[in-house]
């Protein structure tokens, strides 16, 4: 899952387009994660496999946070400390554990397509928190939320009126993704944005692999068995997709990036399909159609 940040609006077109492929393929792999997410807890637990994917992730980005430059231009006022950076860090990795726990929690009760799906609602969500911090959301962001809330109805509720289980730990989880969305955009555009996302990314790693050693039975063999889901979501998913994203978002204007990242929820559903036989029926389908055009509404009319 990636977050939208502010770039300039007056690149060239072809550098514009560049940017959006990148934005493209960042949204498949994250798509395709889902499936790597639910594949590995075949073998290990929802906090192993998170601990350790996050670890892999702080791996990958940690060359480029080593040497990444002084940020000297911000959006939001002076740049962090390297004191603020760490704590910063550490308060976005303690949103982001608690966010990806309850993803992969969930998806042990549902299909990779519907979480997917779920997870994007986060895009209708941050406008409507920002309540909270009098921001008045747009039409647009009220008219998305109809259009996802409707759609989450035929997507997830049972003719018994009920919530199925994994589609609630999920959405649970989307809550928590969009206040994720919010701490970045309070602190990232003032900080180091690959060290800030390494730090965030070893809290996370740690508090998993903490709470997997209290709950979890940890074993070499389930780790081995797991290795390419693990390594698929740790390297491609945390470690590439987010540095394309950075390189991509330093041209991509905002809306763009918002309504292509948010394709991530198709591609979980067609991953699904293709990997695991996923099959939605038409009800579901109608649902997900629902809540994919409730999340390009809310970017579109802004």
């Amino acid at each position: 899952m990636g977050t939208v940040v502010f770039a300039p609006e007056s690149a060239p077109s072809r550098t514009i387009y560049r940017a959006d492929g990148l934005l493209l393929l960042a949204a498949a792999v994250w798509g395709v994660a889902f499936v790597a997410q639910r594949v590995g807890m075949n073998h290990v637990g929802p906090l192993t496999f998170n601990g350790v994917r996050f670890a892999l992730g702080v791996l990958t980005l940690l060359p480029l946070a080593l040497t990444e430059r002084e940020k000297t231009v911000t959006l939001s006022g002076p740049p962090l400390t390297t004191g603020q950076t760490v704590w910063g860090g550490v308060l976005a990795g303690m949103v982001l554990f608690a966010g990806a726990t309850l993803q992969q929690v969930g998806l042990m009760y549902t299909t990779a397509g519907k979480a997917g799906f779920i997870t994007g609602l986060y895009v209708v969500i941050v406008p409507l928190l920002g309540i909270i911090w009098k921001q008045r959301p747009s039409r647009g962001s009220w008219a998305g939320a109809l259009l996802a809330a409707t759609g989450l109805y035929f997507l997830s509720v049972t003719e018994e009126l009920t919530l199925a289980p994994g589609d609630a730990w999920e959405l649970a989880g989307a809550f928590l993704w969009a206040g994720h969305v919010l701490v970045l955009g309070w602190l990232s555009p003032r900080a180091k944005v690959i060290r800030f996302a390494s730090i965030q990314y070893l809290v996370c790693s740690l508090l998993s692999l903490a709470l997997a050693g209290a709950t979890e039975t940890i074993t070499g063999r389930g780790l081995v068995a797991a290795a390419i889901p693990i390594l698929y979501g740790g390297v491609l998913s945390v470690g590439v997709a987010y540095t394309l994203q950075v390189v991509a978002q330093r041209v991509a204007p905002p809306t763009h990036a918002a309504i292509i990242l948010s394709l991530e929820a198709m591609f979980a559903a067609l991953a699904g399909w293709l990997f695991l036989d996923e099959g939605l029926t038409l009800r579901a389908l109608f649902g997900s159609g629902l809540m994919l055009g409730g999340m390009l509404v809310a970017q579109l009319r802004r």
